[in-house]
């Protein structure tokens, strides 16, 4: 049985452990051993992402040291985390820092979910069933432009028993969330939310899926503000729906 790391993320840990939870049944359906690291805390983006590399710094400093300490595969349900940490953190140390080397090897380990089931597990099908449901999927910024995040939770959502996937109008776009974007300029990321709610409900799916719950959460609150009944959910959720029999 592989064996893997769950890096939980801030917001997976304190408003969406449900998303967790699913994350942790999917991989043990699939025969893989889930530890999960007590010490891990945030990865450092917001504070990478508005240029505080000092804080960053000390807060990816402890999250490497705890995950270099394991070992397996380090699953991410977060393509922006993921990132964070696959680009960025060796990034915030010099080269002769020996974090900078642990920070190298940690990620080398790191997998955004629906990236190791597809790229590393060879999974297309995760046996689940979604019966009379249509989907539509957000390919999150972060994943998508710089890890290619987008194929595999599409194949993944393809192959759910009774779900009907549909195309996203211009689904690359941004949903405006931003991390802390959303926080210093919310009209603007409140009117690039906008557009991409417009097409979500043009596309004419009942459930709106991504693989990063800072944008569903973003994009979930426009929703109810828009009195729309679409359903938001992170991919695990729906992957960790009842298995077909």
């Amino acid at each position: 049985m592989p064996k893997v790391q769950l890096f939980v993320t801030c917001l997976v840990d304190s408003f969406f452990p449900e998303v967790g939870e699913a994350v942790v049944a999917v991989l043990e359906r699939h025969g893989c051993t889930v530890e999960f690291p007590f010490d891990q805390t945030c990865c450092g983006q917001p504070a990478f992402n508005v240029g505080y590399h000092d804080q960053a710094r000390a807060m990816a400093e402890h999250t490497i040291k705890v995950l270099d300490g394991t070992d397996g595969t380090i699953v991410v349900p977060s393509g922006s985390c993921a990132d964070m940490m696959i680009n960025h953190s060796p990034e915030l140390f010099q080269p002769d820092d020996p974090i900078h080397a642990a920070a190298a090897r940690v990620a080398r380990r790191v997998k955004e979910f629906s990236s190791f089931l597809v790229d590393d597990l060879g999974i297309t099908d995760a046996g689940a069933s979604c019966e009379g449901r249509t989907a539509t999927y957000h390919p999150s910024c972060h994943g998508f432009r710089n890890l290619g995040i987008r194929q595999q939770p599409e194949t993944l959502l393809d192959n759910v028993a009774g779900l009907e996937r549909v195309e996203l109008p211009d689904a690359e776009t941004c949903c405006g969330f931003g991390g802390l974007f959303s926080v210093e300029m919310p009209e603007l990321s409140a009117s690039i939310m906008s557009t991409k709610l417009t097409n979500v409900e043009a596309s004419g799916a009942d459930l709106l899926v991504g693989v990063d719950v800072s944008c569903l959460m973003h994009l979930a609150g426009g929703l109810r503000r828009r009195s729309r009944e679409i359903e938001v959910k992170h991919i695990a959720e729906v992957l960790a729906e009842e298995t077909r029999t």
